[in-house]
């Protein structure tokens, strides 16, 4: 049997389901299919900023859970030479971030969407892509007990990852991926302590990066740069806290508070972006159409502001505007995903060692660092940047 919607959804993660609420408010049919369960998704921690237009966003649509039990972070802390330099956002660009994990901004969309009734089938795997080029495009898909059937829609959207289907369906000769691989991962360890600090450090040393975050005030979520191919299963407790100790060691006694360690895994480095986001009539977004290391926390943001462009643009197509009305979407949403790129590059690059790194490159990274923290032109770009451009949209 072959069913029929008018927007089909490839992917329930944040951004697939943010797409379907978008959809639901403004009237229109639609199927998200999602080939995890919803507890899988939910389970799987991902650590979250929310720039303020992301709150904003989802405040606008009543999902304000964020504001009653997210943390709000005025600033950050750059920490090299063993010394503090805070980064008021508040005092510099008049904006705050948030610190409200992936997986809640997750839940709170699905419970959302269950509550109205969405058509979003869990477990249910896109096999394949059916005439995307054409005017009755579809998918195929297999749910969890084996059985298949043929969805046809007027526009498929793919949300569905890095390891996306649907991105792997743009011919191979017009699919453009620009690609960088960094020469350091990071080492991300969840541990039952408090809070070593009231917002996050980001801390410079000989030995290498270390940042330091919160995920509930009785769990720290902390990482430290490693090799891409390290392996967490070699690291105990004790050696973990006496480098994450000695990446934030100074003068001024600063100290980890301790605890359990509870979980480690090992992040790697990669940048990416694939162009063109549509091909016929299927589109990408998030992080099928690019990834960025995490060092900006400019990730989940962007498939957030993909999302409210593409519905935006969606509103005219839907309402009988031609098909390259649709490329409107890549063209706003590319200016965003390239400065964002651009930042995390940069803090990336400014923050971290390399190996075999020469003592001049280190010397000159501290001297950036710096002058950024003594100008308030150099604080401010940074503020911005970290909160997020909402003229870019």
């Amino acid at each position: 049997m072959t069913e029929r919607t008018r927007v089909a959804v490839i992917g329930a993660g944040p951004a697939g389901l943010l797409l379907s609420q978008l959809l639901h408010e403004r009237g229109v049919d639609h199927v998200v299919l999602e080939s995890r369960s919803r507890e899988e998704i939910h389970t799987t921690h991902r650590a979250g900023i929310l720039e303020a237009g992301s709150v904003r966003a989802l405040v606008e649509l009543g999902l304000d859970r964020v504001i009653r039990e997210g943390d709000r972070h005025d600033g950050i802390d750059l920490r090299f030479d063993g010394e503090m330099h805070r980064i008021d956002f508040r005092e510099l660009v008049g904006e705050s971030v948030w610190l409200y994990p992936q997986t809640e901004v997750f839940a709170d969309l699905a419970a959302r969407r269950t509550e109205q009734g969405a058509d979003i089938r869990w477990q249910t795997s896109v096999v394949e892509i059916l005439d995307h080029d054409g005017a009755n495009p579809g998918v195929r898909w297999r749910d969890a007990e084996g059985r298949e059937g043929e969805l046809r829609a007027e526009l498929l959207v793919g949300a569905d990852g890095s390891r996306s289907i649907a991105r792997h369906a743009f011919p191979e000769q017009l699919r453009r991926t620009w690609v960088h691989e960094y020469p350091y991962a990071w080492f991300g360890v969840i541990v039952e302590a408090p809070r070593s600090a009231p917002e996050l450090v980001y801390a410079e040393s000989e030995r290498g990066f270390a940042l330091v975050s919160q995920r509930t005030p009785t769990h720290q979520r902390l990482y430290f740069q490693c090799d891409p191919d390290e392996d967490p299963d070699a690291w105990d407790d004790a050696r973990i806290w006496t480098e994450l100790q000695a990446r934030v060691a100074g003068p001024d006694g600063f100290r980890l508070a301790e605890g359990p360690v509870e979980e480690k895994t090992v992040l790697r480095f990669r940048s990416s972006v694939v162009e063109p986001v549509r091909h016929g009539r299927l589109v990408l977004a998030g992080d099928a159409a690019h990834t960025v290391p995490p060092t900006g926390a400019k990730g989940l943001n962007l498939a957030l502001a993909d999302v409210l462009i593409l519905a935006e643009v969606l509103e005219g197509w839907l309402a009988g505007a031609g098909d390259d009305a649709l490329d409107e979407y890549g063209r706003r949403s590319s200016r965003r995903v390239w400065r964002a790129q651009n930042f995390s590059a940069w803090m990336s690059r400014m923050l971290h060692t390399t190996p075999d790194e020469p003592g001049f490159e280190r010397r000159r990274r501290i001297a950036e660092l710096r002058t950024l923290v003594e100008s308030e032109a150099g604080r401010r770009y940074l503020a911005e940047g970290y909160t997020g451009w909402e003229n870019v949209r």
